[in-house]
C-alpha cells in the first residue's frame, strides 16, 4: 500500500463527513470528497509532513467546497418578478452587512491555529474532539484555542 493510499484509507470518511457537514448533501458530499482526494493525489509531492495530512486535506476539502458552492451561486436561477417586502429595513439590512464584513476581516487577521480552529468549529461545524484529532492535540488544547480565538475575535471587533 502506497503512502497516498494509506492517508485516503485513513481520511475519506472524516473528509466525506466534513464536506457533509458543510453542504447537507449526501451525493454533493460524495462528490466533493473524490475531487478532494484528486486534488490532493495530483500535489501529494506537495506534502511535507505525512503526519499533517488530515489538516491539509481539511484545507483542500474546504477550498473545494468554496469554489463548488460559489458555482452554484453563479448558476442559481432567482425570481425576477420577486417582490420586495413592505416591512425591509434597508438600514439594519446594511448595518448588518458591515458588521459582517468587519467580523471577517477581523477574523482573517486572527494568526494560526486561533483562525483555522474558529473557522473549523464555527463555518465546518466540526465538534473540538474532531479539530483536537485534526491538529494532534488535546481536546483541551482545541477547547482552549476557541475560547481564546472567540475573545481575541472580540477583542478586534470593539477597536474602531
Amino acid at each position: 500500500m502506497t503512502d497516498f493510499e494509506k492517508i485516503y484509507a485513513e481520511n475519506s470518511d472524516f473528509i466525506y463527513k466534513y464536506l457533509f457537514k458543510l453542504c447537507s448533501n449526501a451525493s454533493v458530499a460524495e462528490e466533493l470528497t473524490q475531487e478532494t482526494f484528486f486534488k490532493a493525489y495530483m500535489n501529494f509531492n506537495c506534502l511535507r509532513n505525512k503526519a499533517k495530512a488530515p489538516v491539509w486535506l481539511c484545507q483542500i476539502a474546504k477550498n473545494t467546497y468554496y469554489a463548488w458552492y460559489n458555482e452554484q451561486r453563479k448558476h442559481s436561477n432567482f425570481e425576477e418578478n420577486e417582490e420586495i417586502k413592505a416591512d425591509f429595513d434597508i438600514e439594519s439590512f446594511y448595518e448588518k452587512k458591515e458588521l459582517t464584513e468587519k467580523a471577517l476581516c477581523c477574523l482573517h487577521g486572527l494568526e494560526e491555529p486561533y483562525k483555522e480552529v474558529f473557522m473549523l468549529s464555527v463555518f465546518g461545524q466540526l465538534s473540538l474532539k474532531e479539530i483536537s484529532r485534526l491538529f494532534g492535540k488535546s481536546e483541551s488544547w482545541a477547547r482552549v484555542t476557541f475560547y481564546r480565538a472567540k475573545q481575541k475575535l472580540a477583542e478586534r471587533m470593539v477597536q474602531p
